[in-house]
């Protein structure tokens, strides 16, 4: 199905399940303590709980729309038996299914964020990894068989989980450098500390996401590139790779320059020029991972060796 409503729809799916994982796993790894506590850094119920029941209508949607494709049928009232056998008798329908529970689970995690904010987004990263990682079973892994198949999928589900990890780390980033936020010197050296504590994260997201993504082109593509490159997925690809260019770019200009500036403004007490640099860096930074998500879910439904 490559139709714009089932581009549109795995776009915003993607998007959804990326900022779930990506963002209750960044306040794991940046924040201790009570700073995990909903509303004390980041509005962590508001985000999560939000995502994950969003999630869970657009993969109804999904499905929804995914059987009445296959099947032919236009009537609702006749899709049923055609769910039932999706459901029930498919890979898809199972990582569907897996994925409508892990997504009640990360609903139901947040909960737990007042008493134990720490447990809640571990079970939410959780939850939210394994609704992401359900993914790879509508792309092109799902095309191949015996242990190819299985390479593929873990590479894909790794891709998914890392890109996900940047993307929810860039919108905490963008929510922790608002305006409004950026009133206290505590506020922005807590900022500062998450930045410094995502070099290392970053650079291991880069890495990841680098080697994966050329694996997934090799096992789609295989070790081809001027006929592929003439074709609608290959600009598309081309594409894809550009914007990824210019996130490094970004990430470099946030590591090497506006990070360290952030520290040297905190101790000479002129914080907020430099902390809405990085805010404005970072929200460039997100358009363009968006712009590649969008990409991704279009990629997803075309097939370079039917050009």
């Amino acid at each position: 199905m490559s139709d714009p409503a089932n581009v549109v729809l795995r776009f915003v799916l993607y998007v959804d399940l990326m900022l779930l994982f990506g963002v209750a796993l960044f306040g794991l790894y940046s924040f201790k303590g009570q700073q995990r506590r909903s509303g004390t850094v980041l509005p962590f119920r508001r985000w999560l709980t939000g995502t994950a029941g969003f999630g869970a209508l657009l993969s109804i949607a999904g499905m929804v729309l995914m059987v009445r494709a296959m099947s032919g049928e236009s009537d609702i009232a006749e899709l049923g038996p055609h769910l039932e056998m999706m459901l029930f008798e498919t890979d898809v329908g199972m990582a569907w299914a897996v994925r409508m529970i892990a997504l009640a689970v990360a609903g139901l995690a947040v909960t737990l964020n007042p008493r134990a904010p720490g447990l809640s987004l571990v079970i939410a990263s959780t939850a939210g990894g394994i609704a992401l990682a359900s993914l790879a079973w509508s792309g092109h892994g799902a095309m191949d068989e015996g242990s190819r198949r299985n390479w593929h999928f873990a590479t894909d589900i790794l891709h998914l989980l890392v890109a996900g990890a940047w993307l929810g780390a860039l919108l905490a980033f963008a929510l922790m450098a608002q305006p409004r936020t950026l009133q206290t010197e505590a506020h922005i050296r807590l900022l500062a500390h998450a930045v410094r504590r995502f070099e290392l994260v970053g650079a291991l997201i880069v890495v990841i996401i680098t080697v994966t993504g050329v694996v997934n082109y090799l096992f789609i593509v295989g070790p081809r590139l001027d006929e592929v490159l003439l074709g609608h997925y290959g600009i598309l690809l081309a594409i894809k790779v550009l914007l990824f260019a210019g996130m490094l770019v970004l990430a470099a200009l946030n590591r090497f320059h506006l990070g360290p500036l952030l520290e040297r403004s905190l101790r000479e007490g002129q914080y907020r020029v430099a902390a809405h640099a990085l805010r404005r860096s970072v929200v460039v930074e997100m358009v363009a991972a968006v712009l590649i998500v969008g990409l991704v879910a279009w990629l997803g439904t075309l097939s370079p060796e039917v050009e």
